[in-house]
């Protein structure tokens, strides 16, 4: 191996062993094989990265071969974008391959099955089969049509392929094991009928194979030695291998099906046909939209190839599922960008600064460092007036002592530029500032080595000068999805946690060095974080889209609605020792607003589900999260649900079992309700001696209902 200091991962090891083993190295071949119905996804990227890496680690040739056996769902233009994301990735591939190059070997395999007696044609509906299919629990029952002729399913098979019977009418299957405890060995289908043109075959087949038949097929036909799928494709294997079996030939190379896991990122979802959905449905604009997981919107975003290779390494080659947070990316990005991109000023959130003492119609041009961290990235020059943008939030009139930004009477630095002291501000009708007024120390400019320029100030400002500064559509993406796993919910729609706040289009204001800025170029807007220029740009109209702040906002706000959680639930043992009602409203008051700014359905829910126990602070702030969250409760487990109310109305605490019942009372789903019917009859009843005035109330109410 062409590195063997670094310490081998499970796929790496298969190939040692196998080298080990007796498998000359220049036996080995690899492929990457994508199946051209949607753009590609991040997770492609890694796996992309797996095969492509393999090749160059080995110096071995490696595939790119089209499984393009479904003509519903594949066009040409998937099969372009596949081939210009995985250049753009740095790959290049040994040989280009389609599936559909080898339908007529395939074809003839399967006649040689059926002469083996090991294939047989079907003539049952879907459902039908289905059922005779049986389940993982029972053993499956051979079709009406197993014990067909060689010659009668000849005959038919042939038929098929020329296009004489209707599609759904026939299919050809193996003849396997109806009674395998995989479900994928009782007899699976390798062709059925499809009256659809081909974007590479036309309308040449009227049958085509399954993926199953294909796949390890094809392998065998390029002469693939590892052929590595993500877990899913385990049960699979079996299949794979017996497929083999049928048709190898003494002395040739058999590839070998071995599985890894899929990187899922949070916050998104990976899925082709959830992906296409979101395309379809217009939540997005296409497919290369900056907040898609697809490598083409990811690209648009302002990625690079080196971050996503980067981030393929970093998390590695893992036996298991896992969630791997954004957070993980948007730190490799950062760290790219950090290196290569340009430092240019822009104002996003522009409010006039007018320096009274700078003489009108006097302009500079003053040197800015392009990146400190690119020591050959040289200077540029800025223009400087009396007339500045500055960020709105840059400037308080009335400051706490920590603002380390404009306030009147405070000094801050223009960066590369002066020192400069707030002195009043012009309103308008409603109140809101319209211009800031400041004078300019004169000596102080950065890098004039006088002694005002060295002299410490609290806070330096970004700014572009009003007189020179270009207009730009400034596209502000955030995460598509409030949730980090927002597929992972049974009785929820993964759209359901579509963010509406993931695209803000803001107008801004840049410096005039961007004129020329070209598509997919990066900068950093200092202070504010990385952006890259869209497509939709134009000569007359600059468009750039946030690529990634300068800090991880959302690590940020995870954190704070942690706290959130952590401290009401250690305000919950106030409201049991406070003697008032007052009191007790103001508490659970501000209990709720904490609960209402979490947005984060994961950690609602498992808050839910961890004070689910007999301590009556903990079901006390459970119903709270019921009662003041915006999930309802079918968004947790009905589970989890039902205990939370059958504890809560056995607890020893009125103020639990008064908000258990008021939930009660509220909810939507009556059926739940009823459920607790008893519960409240027999509370209604024989009432116990903690019970209160109010609690004895909503008990009256309750069985009025």
């Amino acid at each position: 191996m062409a590195s063997e200091e670094k310490s081998l991962n499970f796929i790496e090891q298969i190939i040692e062993e196998d080298l080990k083993s007796g498998l000359s190295q220049s036996k080995l071949h690899f492929r990457f094989p994508p199946e051209p119905n949607g753009y590609l996804h991040i997770g492609h990227a890694s796996s992309i990265a797996l095969n492509f890496g393999l090749g160059i680690d080995y110096q071995s040739p490696v595939n790119l071969r089209f499984d393009d056996t479904n003509p519903e769902k594949e066009e040409q233009e998937f099969v372009d974008a596949i081939k210009k994301d995985v250049e753009w990735l740095g790959y290049t591939w040994a040989e280009e391959r389609y599936a559909s190059d080898y339908f007529q070997q395939l074809y003839d395999w399967a006649v040689l099955l059926i002469k083996k007696d090991k294939a047989y044609v079907d003539s049952q509906s879907s459902e039908d089969m289905a059922i005779q299919k049986g389940a993982p629990s029972t053993i499956g029952t051979d079709s009406p049509y197993r014990n067909r002729s060689v010659e009668e399913n000849l005959g038919l098979f042939e038929r098929m392929k020329n296009g004489e019977f209707e599609a759904g009418t026939h299919i050809l299957r193996a003849k396997i094991d109806m009674k395998s405890t995989n479900m994928l060995m009782r007899d699976p289908i390798m062709y059925r009928i499809l009256h659809k043109e081909h974007h590479r075959t036309g309308d040449s087949w009227k049958i085509y194979p399954m993926y199953d038949w294909a796949h390890g097929q094809s392998d065998y036909l390029e002469g693939i030695s590892h052929s590595f799928c993500t877990l899913e494709f385990l049960p699979h294997r079996e299949l794979y291998d017996w497929f083999l079996d049928q048709i190898l030939e003494e002395n040739k190379l058999r590839p070998k099906q071995r599985e890894f896991a899929r990187r899922n990122l949070s916050h998104t979802v990976v899925s082709k046909r959830k992906l296409q959905q979101l395309v379809k449905e217009k939540h997005v604009n296409g497919w290369d939209d900056p907040r898609m997981s697809t490598i083409s919107g990811l690209r648009r975003r302002g990625y690079t190839a080196a971050s996503l290779r980067n981030f393929a390494n970093t998390t590695g080659i893992a036996k298991r599922d896992n969630l791997i947070n954004v957070s993980v990316l948007e730190f490799c990005i950062r760290e790219d960008l950090n290196k290569i991109a340009p430092r240019v000023m822009a104002v996003l959130d522009p409010v006039k600064l007018v320096i009274t003492n700078y003489p009108e119609g006097k302009e500079e041009w003053l040197e800015a460092e392009n990146n400190q961290e690119d020591e050959n990235a040289g200077f540029r020059k800025v223009p400087f007036s009396r007339e500045l943008y500055i960020e709105r939030e840059d400037f308080l009139e009335e400051a706490p002592a920590k603002f380390f930004r404009l306030t009147l009477g405070k000094e801050v630095r223009l960066k590369n530029a002066y020192i400069i002291k707030g002195e009043s501000v012009i309103k308008d009708a409603e109140g809101n500032i319209t211009e800031i007024h400041v004078r300019y120390d004169t000596d102080s400019l950065s890098g004039s080595g006088t002694e005002a320029s060295q002299r410490k100030v609290s806070g330096t400002l970004h700014w572009v000068s009003i007189q020179h500064a270009i207009e730009a559509e400034v596209r502000m993406y955030d995460r598509l999805f409030t949730d980090e796993a927002p597929d992972s919910y049974k009785d929820k729609n993964f759209l359901d946690f579509v963010n509406p706040n993931s695209l803000e289009i803001i107008k801004g204001f840049v410096e005039p060095s961007l004129a020329t800025a070209q598509n997919e170029d990066k900068f950093q807007f200092q202070r504010l974080g990385y952006f890259t220029v869209d497509k939709d740009s134009t000569a007359s109209k600059l468009v750039f889209n946030k690529t990634v702040g300068l800090k991880d906002a959302w690590e940020e706000k995870g954190k704070k609605e942690e706290n959130s959680i952590n401290n009401s639930l250690k305000d919950i043992n106030k409201y049991f020792k406070v003697e008032s009602k007052p009191e007790r409203i103001a508490i659970e008051s501000a209990i709720g607003e904490s609960i209402k700014n979490v947005s984060s359905f994961s950690l609602l829910q498992n808050s839910l589900k961890k004070n689910i126990n007999n301590n009556k602070g903990s079901l006390l702030f459970a119903q709270f999260i019921l009662k003041y969250s915006n999930l309802k409760s079918a968004d947790f487990e009905e589970e989890d649900i039902k205990k939370l109310y059958t504890m809560s109305l056995r607890s020893e605490s009125t103020y639990v079992r008064s908000k258990a019942l008021l939930n009660l009372r509220d909810i939507e789903d009556l059926s739940l309700r009823n459920q607790f019917q008893d519960d409240i009859l027999k509370l209604y009843s024989n009432p116990p001696k903690s019970a209160s005035e109010r609690e004895i109330e909503i008990l009256k109410e309750m069985v009025k209902i």
